[in-house]
């Protein structure tokens, strides 16, 4: 369990820069796009039609947007290879943990045994002093019957 706190506490300084990262890199994609738009509606030849340098300027623009995609992808990948690491750590744990706990089953059980054990012999011990008494006390009764019907013969 500390090892899951120690691991969580250690990358989440990581996943919240790597998080303010990819809204850095979401927000410059929303301001290219936003500038290309405007470059898609210039209008600088005769009678407003589009000019060669209003068209490069546009696909200029669709570059540096393409671009900004690859980065968030990229951010994206090593963001879910974090999180598969992170997942893969956490599985490793909840094993040993699970495996703990299987010995630490193993061994009550054990010792439930052993304990179970002991109630039965002191059980036997107890029934055997039980039927030890009885017949002492049988044996006595009968005995004093047997005296008294002399005495009287």
């Amino acid at each position: 369990m500390k090892k899951i706190i120690t691991l969580l506490l250690i990358t989440l300084p990581f996943w919240s820069m790597a998080q303010e990262k990819l809204n850095r890199l979401v927000q410059e994609r929303e301001s290219l796009h936003q500038q290309w738009r405007q470059s898609e509606g210039q209008k600088s030849g005769i009678f407003g039609n589009r000019t060669k340098k209003d068209m490069i300027q546009t696909n200029e623009w669709m570059e540096r947007i393409i671009q900004k995609d690859n980065q968030i992808m990229s951010e994206l990948k090593m963001l879910g290879e974090i999180q598969r690491v992170e997942v893969i750590h956490e599985k490793d744990d909840y094993k040993y943990i699970a495996q703990k706990q299987e010995q630490d089953i193993g061994r009550l059980k054990r010792a439930l045994a052993e304990m179970e054990n002991n109630v039965q012999e002191k059980r036997e011990v107890k029934r055997t002093y039980e039927w030890t008494t009885l017949i002492f006390f049988l044996s006595t009764i009968t005995l004093g019957i047997l005296y008294f019907r002399k005495l009287r013969t």
